[in-house]
């Protein structure tokens, strides 16, 4: 299974969590970076992601 965990950066902090979302697609070409960014949308209002946010991609075998 794959998860994505999204993190907001904090400067001069650390690192917040701000949620985990499966992956579900089956069809492999339709998973890119902006399509993953656009669930995190879903997770978080707008002047928050206007801040940094990236994604760290987990997969256990």
């Amino acid at each position: 299974m794959v998860v994505y965990e999204f993190y907001r950066r904090i400067p001069g902090g650390e690192d917040r969590l701000i949620g985990v979302l499966p992956e579900r697609r089956k069809e492999k070409e339709r998973i890119t970076h902006q399509s993953i960014m656009n669930w995190a949308k879903l997770l978080v209002p707008e002047q928050i992601f206007s801040d940094k946010v990236y994604f760290i991609r987990i997969e256990n075998r």
